[in-house]
């Protein structure tokens, strides 16, 4: 038995899985846990106390699966967070404790290819390649293209906690009780959304010079932020993996729940039955940060009338998980 966990800026998320005798895996447990790990990194440049507590309540519940589960194998990786942070000491002690294995700081080239490797798994049907496959995390997101195998790769930082922490914390939202909408939420909202939104382009350009948008054909999106809004564009009641995982959604489709979510305040968003637990306030952040994606992609594309985007459910926690095949 094998097990991946990936701690990401906002969640950390565990896999335990079976390898199957045709080299795939098959799931025993998935789980996730909202931490929220980068709160404040992007102004203070280190871990809060609250937040490694958080931290280490999640993986100390995750000891206890490994153990359970008789998991032999682990690999522990740690993205965005944890590349920069003055005390990332405290945090690898933490984790080697409770846990017995040394976090991985991995590269943005590496998060890339893990990322890339799980997405794409058992979705050949449906894609046309070459795809770009856009991984959104909490600190940063992931642009990669490729066919079987990567072309080109970037990692940039923008990611839902960081572009909510940056723009949008330190402003008086009460007016519309967290809403994105310029109307609803008032002047500061306004400015807020423009500055956050020129962020993001700004991001998308870095991006489109390593990644080719016009020669991908097929756009893939992963990760939290994604399979939540595909969930709301889906007209989901519940978070359905097996409906979310290779659903094909046009990107127009798209774009509108990413409005509908940036409108909502944090409340409705809350109430949704597929809203994980501590994501409401930063999804209207991701969401901005993926309809301009999305727009962006499509802009590149205008012969495609009904254009499609794909989300796979799959993601770099099953790239790492396939990754302890190999060794």
């Amino acid at each position: 038995m094998i097990a991946a966990i990936d701690c990401g800026t906002n969640s950390v998320r565990l896999l335990i899985a079976q390898e199957n005798s045709d080299g795939t895996l098959s799931d025993i447990v998935r789980k996730m846990i909202i931490v929220r790990l980068g709160e404040g990194v992007d102004k203070t440049g280190e871990f809060s106390p609250q937040a490694l507590m958080r931290t280490f309540n999640a993986i100390e519940e995750y000891a206890q699966d490994l153990h359970d589960h008789h998991v032999d194998k682990v690999r522990f990786i740690a993205t965005s967070a944890s590349r920069d942070v003055s005390n990332h000491n405290e945090f690898f002690q933490g984790v080697k404790s409770r846990l017995g294995v040394i976090p991985e700081v991995i590269s943005g080239d590496e998060e890339a290819s893990l990322s890339f490797r799980g997405a794409t798994q058992c979705l050949d049907d449906k894609l046309q390649r070459p795809i770009l496959l856009v991984d959104i995390g909490g600190g940063s997101t992931e642009f990669v293209t490729g066919h079987e195998s990567i072309l080109a790769s970037i990692s940039t930082n923008m990611g839902s906690v960081r572009v909510y922490e940056r723009f949008f914390s330190s402003i008086d939202m009460s007016e519309g009780e967290g809403s994105l909408d310029p109307v609803i939420g008032g002047q500061g909202v306004r400015k807020a959304l423009i500055e956050a939104s020129a962020f993001v382009d700004s991001k998308i350009d870095e991006a489109m010079r390593s990644v080719d948008f016009f020669e991908a054909q097929t756009l893939v999106g992963v990760a939290g932020t994604v399979t939540t809004l595909a969930a709301h564009a889906l007209g989901l009641d519940s978070y359905q993996p097996d409906v979310i995982h290779g659903s094909a959604i046009k990107g127009t489709d798209y774009v509108t729940s990413c409005y509908a979510m940036m409108s909502m305040n944090v409340a409705g968003r809350d109430a949704l039955g597929y809203m994980p637990q501590g994501r409401a306030d930063v999804i209207g952040a991701g969401a901005l940060i993926w309809s301009r994606i999305i727009e962006r992609f499509m802009r590149c594309h205008p012969d495609k009338e009904d254009l499609s985007i794909i989300t796979s459910d799959h993601d770099i926690l099953d790239g790492v998980a396939l990754s302890l095949l190999d060794s």
